[in-house]
Order: C-alpha cells, then structure tokens, then sequence
C-alpha cells in the first residue's frame, strides 16, 4: 500500500454545532446519545474543498447561541438510520456565529460520509456539545504539528488559534496531491507561508528519511500534535520518541484500532460497587451490552473506544485496554476504562456504577 493510499482512507472531518433540542433528521434513539443535550443546526454552506471532501457551513437554529469550542474539540452528529459519527470543529473559536465543517467520502462508505455528503443546504442535525481529548497544551515553547490527509480538520482549528496567541509553530501537511489537499488556499495564505510546509505524494519509502530530516532531538518545551490514518501517525510517532518525552505527543484517532478487535475475548465477572450486583459478561458479547440488558444507563456514542464517552471508572480488577481514547499513563494507573470496548485482564472487575 502507497503512503498516497494511506493518505486517502482516513475518517475524518469537521462538523457542527447549535442549540436547544428541535428536529432530529435521523431518528436515532435517545440511548445512543451520550448525554441528553442535543442540539440543532442548520446546514448553511456547502463548498468543495478538494477531491472527495466537503465542508459545511453550520449555524445555530433562530434564536439560539453557539458555544465556545476550543481547539481540537468534536462533536457527535446523529444521521439517517441511527448513525452517530464524531467529526472535529476547524474554524477557530472566536467565530461563534457558525461551526465549519469538512467531510471526506470515504469509498466504501460505512454509512456516515455518504450521509454527510448527502445533505442539501437548509438540512437541519442534531449534534452533541462539543468534546476535547486533543486539546493544546499551554504556553508550550514550540507546537509541531503533522496532519496526514483529512486529518488536517482538527488541527486546522489548532493552526488558527496557534497564529491568534502568536505561539511559536510549524505545520507539515502530508497529501496525495495539491488536488487532494483541503484547505489549501487558507493554508498558503500570507500569514501561514513560512509555518506551513505541503508535503505531497511521498512514498513510504521516502516518509521515514523525510522524518528523520523534519524530527530533530529538541529540547524539553516542544509539542507535537498528530492526526491522520494510524499508520502515518505510528510513523511519525516512532521518529518522534526519539525527539521529545512521549506526554509530549499528542494523537487523534478517528476510528478504532483493528487489533483490539482481533484479541481474544474471554467471559469474565462485574461487580457493581454501588449495588452490589454482580453480572456475567460473555466472551462475545460486550461489558457496555451487559450493562444496558440489565437496565444500568452508560453515556455512550461511538461503540468504537474513540469518543469516550463511555468512561468509567475502575475500583477492582485489572481492565483490558481496547480503546483509543486513554493516553499510557491512564492506562497504567487502572483507574478508568472504557466499557464499549475494553475487557478485563482479571476475573472479575468492580465498577464505580
């Protein structure tokens, strides 16, 4: 596989947000929302912004206001037939009148771009309040940031708010192609010319030397934000240990890692700390559908491990990390998991429910 086809199948993008609970076009079920705040917006603007990605324009219903939602933030969007999808706020967040948007079709589509690039303008969605697990560090000495395709939507924002504080910053962009590269006529603008490099058509072959090249040994101070397809994020994540502490690396994930899927699965106990009921959970069936078949509401979203929506917290037991939300050390300390995906490594967990 070409570094150009890696490039090219990353879930991503950027989406909406708005106010007070009105229409929902999708019809999904109040238990997928993990939480009760939905909010409505209206579609406002529709633009091609390169080969197969779409940005939305999305503005609050009449009446309502737009919450603030800093760099690096997502929200979930409910779609036709039950979907909920979580996509990323580009446009900077003192631009509360509208959130923006982009969306790459994906091929084959698992329902939730097509849906997206399916909307007309005047549609109107439900959302949820916006999240951020990618948040920038303050006062950082210097942000690198690496965006591999339509993993450019988060960290656009991060760009904009990172020129607004006047940090120090530098941007690689990694592409197919000048055709396939969203928003690239912002990103070449004056303000961004000597902080922004465009990386296009890079083989495989050439990503690691080209990141020898661009990860020099820095010192203590620096930051780097990571999102794209796993793969390029694995890559420039090994480069980069080598460079700066690994609390220094920050990654986005837009879908769940394939190898948690493939562990094995083996049945185990959970013990509710404050009821004291203690429930079976299959080798094939999930700790989250276990807990819903017995009536203990769980916020929940994604069913992926990537959202976190579902965390919970941990007082027994050793959980089987699965997800792609909890940095290592959140891990290591066994405190908290997330019941979507993960297991347990012991034979029994306690559950702080």
């Amino acid at each position: 596989m070409t570094l150009q086809q890696i490039l090219g199948i990353g879930i991503a993008g950027l989406v909406l947000f708005a106010c007070t609970r009105l229409f929902m076009k999708s019809g999904a079920r109040s238990e997928s929302t993990g939480g009760p705040n939905r909010l409505s917006v209206r579609v406002a603007e529709i633009r091609d912004e390169a080969e197969g990605i779409k940005s939305f324009r999305l503005e609050p219903e009449a009446g309502c206001t737009l919450p603030r939602a800093s760099a690096g933030s997502h929200v979930s969007v409910w779609l036709k037939d039950e979907l909920v999808r979580h996509y990323s706020i580009c446009n900077p967040a003192n631009a509360p009148d509208h959130y923006l948007i982009a969306i790459k079709l994906e091929d084959p589509s698992r329902g939730g771009s097509e849906a997206m690039h399916s909307l007309a303008l005047g549609d109107r969605l439900e959302i949820s309040e916006p999240r951020n697990n990618f948040e920038l560090v303050e006062r950082a000495r210097k942000y690198v940031l690496f965006a591999g395709g339509i993993g450019i939507t988060p960290i656009l924002a991060m760009v904009r708010e990172l020129e607004r504080r006047g940090a120090d910053y530098h941007l690689h962009y990694f592409t197919r192609s000048p055709g396939y590269t969203a928003f690239h006529a912002d990103l070449s603008a004056p303000a961004f010319a000597a902080k922004v490099s465009f990386h296009h058509g890079v083989e495989p072959g050439d990503l690691r030397p080209l990141l020898l090249d661009l990860l020099k040994p820095a010192q203590d101070g620096v930051h780097l934000y990571l999102c794209g397809p796993r793969p390029f994020m694995d890559a420039v994540q090994d480069r980069a240990m080598l460079c700066v502490p690994l609390h220094a690396i920050h990654r986005e994930y837009f879908s769940a890692d394939p190898m948690a899927s493939a562990a094995p699965r083996e049945e185990f106990e959970v013990e509710l700390a404050r009821s004291g009921k203690t429930l079976l959970v299959p080798a094939d069936t999930s700790l989250l559908d276990v807990l819903k078949r017995n009536g203990i509401a769980i916020e929940h979203s994604c069913q992926e491990g990537v959202c976190g929506t579902c965390l919970t917290h941990v007082r027994g037991g050793e959980p089987d990390h699965r997800d792609s939300f909890l940095s290592q050390s959140e891990r290591r300390s066994g405190d908290k998991m997330l019941v979507c995906v993960s297991r347990s490594k012991t034979s029994k967990l306690v559950l702080e429910l």
